[in-house]
């Protein structure tokens, strides 16, 4: 079964703009609460969201759609995604859901599903929502009376998230002594993130803590990560933490403010849990976007690389597949299964502390084992999704880039799975090169399809 609604992150779009209109919402609540009935006993779905105004619109939609099916709900307010699957699993809940459009501006939202173990829905469960939408089915079932679902507040979420980061981090380590500058893109991690650091001993400078519902993602946060890196060289901090609006994606800064590439990251990372004996399979999960860097950097703890699609429930999806322990995307999804269900933005941070902490060296020195090969990324709105391999010229373009990088490079041209955009990718040891197949690309498919 195909997917209209869902993309590779839940149902995304402008706010109060089919498809993430309240009469949407209403409607995926409804399908929701039918999909997860198995028994007789009350049911219950964990909604949370990040600071987006219009998450309270959506919010109160999807909770009119779960309780009118007979399904009860606990709603947290703002949270991290991977907080709400966390308080899903803790709480035994059938299903998690997330008002959030991650990484997109303020009028953007979305709506994402966690099931009762903690991890996203597979394609063929959010295919099955959809077909459930699209049913009369479903609109003849109306409970009455006591029969009804119920809304509670669940206030101390946020402890308790709170409680299950502190627990991921070493108990024999400590972040007394370091100054720590983290910016949590007024988004869902303004409060949990400062204070999980805080709690474990660490100076705290605090960037994108003021939310006002408009500046989500606005030039903060781990897209806009320019403000954290000058913050971090004019005090002096160890390292910077940039999140997301929905906290579960990580990009570092080391403390001369140099943003680290995201597969450097990856590298340190798998290298230390090697070091340890914690990557029993000796194997990194990402995707096709990590860069053949990344290949050599991990080679010499003998570690092995297998990439997905784009995204990080297909990154999920093959670790579950393999048994592997950690995975992620150059973009700052760092998954530690070990820990939990999904990429932590947060929890993520406090591993690459603790290396830190073990290592006792600066995170510019550390990070050096990593050598990019150069990438170029290109990305821009499209009017319609085309077939990419029906638009001739379009492939020539594609054809003779990879003739002209031969063994050496690569080209990946993909449409987004969370926005109206193409993204295009070329790889090689020359940047002008790359950038020069790259903008040929791009101009065959604005022809087309900009």
């Amino acid at each position: 079964m195909g997917r209209r609604l869902f993309g590779t992150d839940g149902v995304r779009g402008t706010a109060n703009v089919w498809p993430m209109t309240a009469e949407v919402a209403m409607q995926l609540g409804r399908a929701l609460a039918y999909f997860i009935r198995n028994g007789t006993h009350r049911h219950r779905v964990v909604i949370g969201k990040d600071t987006r105004l219009s998450g309270y619109m959506l919010e109160q939609a999807l909770a009119a759609g779960i309780t009118s099916m007979g399904v009860d709900v606990d709603l947290v307010g703002p949270l991290p995604t991977p907080g709400i699957a966390n308080i899903t699993t803790s709480m035994r809940a059938e299903a998690g859901a997330v008002i959030s459009a991650s990484h997109n501006p303020y009028q953007d939202n979305g709506i994402k599903f966690f099931w009762r173990d903690g991890f996203k829905l597979p394609d063929e469960a959010e295919a099955r929502l959809e077909e459930l939408m699209d049913s009369r089915h479903v609109d003849e079932i109306r409970p009455t009376a006591d029969k009804v679902g119920r809304a509670f507040r669940l206030d101390d979420a946020r402890g308790r998230y709170i409680v299950f980061l502190k627990n991921t981090f070493p108990r024999e380590l400590t972040l007394e002594g370091m100054t720590i500058a983290v910016d949590c893109a007024h988004g869902a991690a303004y409060r949990t993130a400062p204070e999980t650091l805080r709690e474990l001993g660490a100076n705290v400078i605090s960037l994108g803590c003021e939310p006002n519902g408009l500046n989500i993602n606005d030039g903060c946060g781990a897209l806009h990560p320019e403000a954290l890196a000058r913050t971090v060289v004019q005090r002096g901090a160890h390292v910077g933490l940039a999140l997301d609006g929905d906290a579960d994606r990580l990009v570092v800064v080391d403390e001369r403010g140099q943003v680290v590439d995201g597969d450097a990251v990856l590298a340190l990372c798998a290298g230390e849990l090697a070091e340890r004996g914690a990557l029993r399979t000796k194997t990194l999960v990402t995707t096709v976007m990590s860069s053949r860097g990344l290949d050599r950097a991990v080679a010499r703890w003998g570690l092995q690389v297998v990439r997905t699609q784009v995204g990080d429930r297909y990154v999920v999806e093959e670790m579950r597949r393999g048994g592997h322990a950690f995975g992620g995307e150059q973009s700052g999804h760092l998954v530690f299964l070990d820990h939990a269900t999904t990429g932590d933005g947060t929890l993520a941070a406090l591993q690459v502390l603790a290396l830190l902490c073990r290592k006792k060296k600066p995170l510019s020195e550390l990070t050096a084992i990593f050598e990019p090969v150069p990438q170029t990324l290109l990305s821009f709105g499209v009017r319609e999704r085309r077939p990419l391999e029906q638009l001739d010229d379009v492939q020539r373009a594609i054809r003779g880039a990879e003739a002209s990088l031969g063994q050496e490079g690569r080209v990946l041209v993909r449409f987004s799975g969370t926005e109206a955009k193409v993204r295009i990718l070329v790889e090689g040891p020359d940047r002008e090169r790359n950038d020069a197949h790259a903008r040929e690309i791009a101009h065959a498919l604005s022809a087309v399809l900009g």
